[in-house]
């Protein structure tokens, strides 16, 4: 059996492990049922309301979940605001290009929840950013999953914690497996959950360094294809603003869809972290399995977000109920 196939295979087995493995003992799909009932609706529609102001609420919020899942789990702690005697993980450098419209919508979908009477303190900031998350996928033509929830909100945020912690965008194969690792996730989850990049955008000072400061005679990361990188420089001269922003990609970049492996292909990662994915051949056919087939990425998209989801959690002995998602 050649690689490509065996990649089949074992893609197969994760989106049949979705929907028949063991779900992590306090989390439930039915956690609300009693509780807030009606929950999983008021959070979609208060989402949804936020997507049809601005498409950003969706790069937002899938990447706010991501980045407070990585730092000591899934627990909102990622939401807080810094006080005078404790710097919040928001204000950490690597959380400084957090867009607020992703804390905006948990905000607006936190409010919708706690008015309805029955429902008031009873949901976790950290199920509301779960929830959302997977509204706004959903929003922008990704696949809908049922969510895990019963979460409790963490009783720490402090950007010391970060440091570390999250993916950077001149990551190697080895450092990227190295820290999905840490958290329980395998390479091919990580490929899986890196296809977000499929919407979204970074700032010029996260990849200007591909295409200026490389000494080869076309003066730009030989990985890069160079019709790209041309348009890139156009986009971020060197005397812009670094903080001057780029889709991620660059074909589809408003719809959650597979394109991103196929920019790959062509060379057109953004980052040296998305393109090391189809370069190195640990990686490659992953890439080309989720290329050639969405279904197939999307089932493990949703296989690797559930399991992301459960990183970290807390419960009622290390974790509580926020009446406000900014303060602990």
């Amino acid at each position: 059996m050649g690689q490509l196939s065996l990649i089949f295979v074992w893609l197969i087995f994760l989106s049949l492990c979705f929907n028949s493995c063991p779900t992590s003992a306090q989390l439930s799909r039915h956690h609300y049922a009693q509780i807030c009932p009606n929950v999983e609706n008021i959070v979609r529609e208060a989402v949804k309301k936020k997507f049809q102001q601005t498409f950003v609420t969706v790069p937002a919020t899938l990447r706010l979940f991501f980045h407070d899942c990585f730092v000591q789990g899934c627990d909102a702690s990622v939401l807080v605001q810094s006080t005078a005697n404790n710097r919040a993980e928001k204000d950490h450098p690597d959380n400084l290009s957090l867009a607020g419209d992703g804390f905006d919508t948990v905000n607006k979908a936190k409010a919708a929840v706690d008015a309805v009477p029955i429902c008031q303190n009873k949901v976790s900031c950290a199920d509301i950013l779960a929830m959302a998350t997977r509204d706004v996928i959903a929003l922008a033509g990704g696949p809908f999953y049922e969510v895990e929830l019963g979460r409790f909100d963490g009783l720490r945020s402090k950007d010391s914690d970060v440091s570390g912690r999250l993916p950077q965008p001149d990551f190697n194969l080895n450092q990227l497996n190295s820290l999905f690792k840490a958290n329980g996730l395998t390479q091919t989850e990580m490929i899986a959950l890196s296809g977000a990049h499929t919407v979204g955008f970074s700032h010029c000072s996260k990849f200007t360094n591909r295409v200026y400061n490389f000494k080869s005679p076309s003066r730009v990361d030989p990985t890069l294809d160079l019709q790209y990188a041309t348009e890139l420089k156009s986009m971020c001269p060197r005397d812009v603003d670094p903080r001057i922003a780029v889709n991620m990609d660059p074909i589809t970049p408003r719809a959650f869809d597979n394109v991103y492996y196929k920019n790959l292909q062509k060379g057109k990662g953004l980052f040296t972290s998305d393109q090391v994915l189809f370069t190195d051949p640990r990686s490659k056919a992953a890439v080309n399995a989720f290329a050639t087939n969405s279904k197939t990425f999307h089932a493990n998209f949703v296989a690797a977000m559930t399991k992301l989801g459960r990183v970290g959690i807390k419960n009622a002995q290390n974790g509580n109920i926020r009446s406000d998602c900014s303060v602990i």
